[in-house]
């Protein structure tokens, strides 16, 4: 029972860090765009 808790607890965790990691990529584009914007 508790592996396969553990299991799930994995995914879920791997599932939230490619999350994490594809929010951060996005968040540092936008924010590159918006100082380039500001700054022309």
């Amino acid at each position: 029972m508790a592996q396969q808790e553990m299991k799930a607890a994995e995914e879920t965790y791997a599932g939230f860090i490619s999350l994490f990691k594809i929010g951060s990529i996005i968040t540092a584009v936008v924010t590159i765009g918006v100082v380039l914007l500001i700054a022309s």
